[in-house]
């Protein structure tokens, strides 16, 4: 075929008349729900900073730094979330400081 102006408005205008086909598909999307967990540590007026931060470094294994910045948030706020994971390995976690004299908690929530 020969592409000259003439032919070329020919053609535009020849699929211009055909009728569109529009086809509607449905999607079905698979939502799983996620149960995460968290240890939530809480502010006393027993425990030092020195000894919160270094229970968060053994236990938790967080660093120097990070156990600091939850022992602040313990005190300043009340509470903080000191570990994310799955329920089983968050239970040891929470015994252990329980056992030192530090509340903590497990929450559940999903996401």
């Amino acid at each position: 075929m020969d592409f000259s102006v003439d032919n070329v408005s020919e053609f535009i205008f020849s699929l211009a008349g055909q009728e569109q086909l529009q086809e509607e598909v449905e999607v079905l999307v698979d939502e799983e729900t996620i149960s995460a967990h968290q240890l939530v540590v809480y502010n006393d007026e027993v425990n030092t900073f020195e000894y919160v931060t270094m229970t968060l470094m053994e236990v938790c294994e967080h660093s120097p730094e990070q156990a600091e910045q939850c022992t602040l948030m313990i005190h300043y706020r009340g509470r903080c979330g000191v570990k994310s994971g799955e329920f089983d390995t968050l239970v040891s976690m929470r015994n252990e400081i329980c056992r030192r004299g530090i509340s903590a908690e497990i929450e559940s929530f999903e996401s």
